[in-house]
């Protein structure tokens, strides 16, 4: 929870950037596995958890299809890149 009423809050969340997928600057950049951020790694086996993607859908949000598709073809593009580079 952020305070949003008050000036810092208010701050907070002017400077919070929200993307669907990988924003244009990083999404030709390579990306790498940080261990220390894993989640098998991070949280302990009693703790519960979900996914915004799952979330976001149990609320009305109408594009994970989209975004599901757009993975996949960006999994395909990946995969040729590193054969190509191999």
């Amino acid at each position: 929870m952020v305070p949003h009423k008050t000036p810092r809050g208010a701050a907070a969340l002017d400077r919070l950037k929200c993307f669907e997928g990988i924003p244009h600057p990083f999404d030709r950049k390579k990306r790498m596995v940080v261990p220390q951020a894993l989640k098998v790694l991070r949280l302990r086996p009693e703790r519960r958890f979900c996914k915004l993607g799952d979330l976001s859908k149990e609320f009305g949000w109408k594009h994970q299809d989209l975004i599901q598709r757009l993975e996949s073809q960006r999994k395909v593009k990946s995969e040729a890149f590193h054969k190509k580079k191999v």
